[in-house]
């Protein structure tokens, strides 16, 4: 009788699971940061909101090609100076309300103005609309100077110089438009497991519990008909890699992101699994804070990029999937490389001879902070980190390893004075290389440089990343963002360490996964059968 009933308890599970089968289950490598549009930096929660919200421009998939998004065309004005924005019609966010040239203005102005009475989170800063455009609504540096509503859907932004890339730049995945009604109903809480978040995307945010997952339903009024393909999404927070693919194999869930580049064999070994490629995008750096004397001088920085065996750690942990060279921007845009740089030289004895040259014979103690998530650039960030320690203690730098939970991580590096030194990296978020510097390397961040008052100098380099951003002339900017690669080079303030190719993979019942070179993508398209 007892297994009688364990039959028919057997069954129910099973017809429950087949209710479900357009359920997608996604292993994601960690838990977002905040769902608030404009006010996040990491990959994580970006991945995330891609399936809440749309932003105004999207792109090809599975490339760094412009289309339409909210905004069906777009088009500058003969001085480069105002971009305007024709907005799709009669699409309407999650709560019912509507998507208009109004609602642009109220996102975009939150994320400008540091003013705006929306922005009401505690210790909302914004950070990534100055590093893309400049500065905030007041700074003599920024891009936007207006924005103005001609009338329901079309909007204006007035610039204070060209930018040509900038259709692309509001339309990378920090931006996404949210509804204004939400975002003023839930006041601070927005964006938390408590306050949600509204968009106009394929999925609807239903429930996210801390600590687990994030359950989203199927948004029936997409205005990309028949879209998305699956009834539910599920998205499960599970930060070590071996568990992710462990689940992937028992098939507790069908597609997850940043597998170690050592587990491909493992992957073509299996039958019930595919390995999937995203195009390689980005750059996993080494950053040295100048404001830590050892590390104010360029002789202490270049000696610890001379002392990392780069090529037997890429070789190791990518092994084919990775290369390191010494140039910031990745090979997508191999034409701004100087021909002068190639890479940091592995050579331990004149790392120890720079050493002794900048007053630090014996070496030195160093904070070395790793990432607790797996990212594309460091699918093992405290493995690399080890590697890495070992190869500085071979000349006198004692490395004390250090990490702390993502939202910390990524808020503390910027607190003054920061981490001594930490591995971060960068996926681009469209398809300029004025987007590998400016974020790292142009103001504000050259003036955070400068202000070590530790003998920093990039001004040079401040005035050659601001001529390149408002530059037509493609000559030009490959000549000046030739210059940069040679500066940034030899101030080693960010040793790149590898530009990687980073390997997902999925069930072989899923079908339709496009892989962005830009680090994340909508699952709208995806299949599970």
């Amino acid at each position: 009788m007892k297994h009688r009933w364990l039959g028919v308890l057997a069954l129910a599970l099973l017809g429950s699971f087949s209710l479900a089968q357009k359920t997608l289950v996604f292993g994601h490598n960690g838990e977002p940061v905040s769902l608030e549009s404009g006010n996040i930096t990491d990959g994580v929660s970006i991945y995330v909101q891609r399936q809440i919200m749309d932003t105004l421009v999207d792109f090809k998939p599975g490339s760094t090609d412009t289309i339409g998004g909210l905004a069906t065309s777009w088009f500058a004005s003969s001085d480069g100076k105002t971009w305007t924005f024709r907005l799709r019609k009669g699409v309407k966010f999650h709560d019912g309300t509507d998507f208009d040239a109004d609602a642009v203005k109220f996102n975009v102005n939150r994320w400008w103005d540091p003013k705006d009475p929306s922005r009401i989170q505690a210790g909302a800063n914004y950070e990534i609309w100055s590093e893309l455009f400049g500065g905030f609504k007041g700074d003599a540096a920024s891009i936007l100077k207006d924005i103005v509503v001609v009338d329901k859907y079309t909007i204006k932004f007035i610039l204070s110089a060209p930018f040509p890339a900038f259709p692309s730049a509001i339309g990378s995945g920090y931006f996404g438009i949210a509804s204004p009604a939400a975002v003023k109903k839930a006041g601070a809480k927005y964006g938390t497991p408590s306050g949600g978040a509204v968009g106009t995307g394929p999925f609807v945010l239903k429930e996210w519990r801390p600590g687990d997952r994030i359950i989203l339903d199927k948004n029936s009024s997409f205005w990309k008909k028949g879209l998305p393909r699956v009834d539910a999404l599920v998205v499960r927070f599970i930060k070590d890699p071996a568990a992710r693919l462990a689940e992937l194999k028992a098939g507790s869930i069908d597609l997850t992101t940043d597998i170690p580049p050592a587990s491909l064999k493992d992957l073509q070994n299996d039958k019930n699994l595919d390995a999937v490629f995203r195009p390689s995008f980005n750059v996993g750096y080494l950053a040295l804070n100048p404001s830590y004397k050892p590390l104010s001088d360029s002789k202490v920085r270049n000696a610890i990029a001379m002392a990392i065996n780069k090529k037997a750690i890429v070789q190791a942990f990518w092994s084919n999937l990775g290369v390191t060279n010494g140039h910031f921007a990745p090979s997508a845009f191999k034409s701004t490389w100087s021909p002068k740089v190639t890479d940091y030289e592995f050579n331990p004895a004149k790392a120890k001879q720079l050493l002794a040259e900048a007053g630090y014979p014996n070496g030195f103690e160093m904070d070395l902070w790793y990432m607790p998530v797996s990212r594309p650039y460091f699918p093992t960030a405290k493995e690399i980190a080890e590697a890495m320690a070992a190869d500085l203690s071979a000349v006198g730098i004692k490395v004390k390893l250090q990490t702390k939970d993502w939202a910390t991580y990524l808020a503390d590096r910027k607190k003054a004075p920061g981490f001594q030194a930490y591995m971060l990296g960068w996926t681009g978020d469209y398809g300029d290389v004025q987007n590998f510097y400016d974020p790292h390397f142009a103001p504000p961040m050259a003036d955070l440089f400068d202000a070590s008052g530790k003998g920093l100098d990039l001004k040079r380099l401040s005035e050659i990343l601001t001529k390149a951003a408002t530059s037509s002339n493609v000559a030009e900017r490959i000549k000046l963002y030739q210059e940069a690669d040679e500066i940034t080079f030899a101030e080693a303030l960010r040793v790149p360490i590898v530009h990687s190719q980073p390997l997902l993979a999925k069930r072989k019942n899923i079908s339709g996964w496009e892989p962005s070179p830009l680090g994340s993508e909508s699952f709208e398209d995806i299949s599970k059968k």
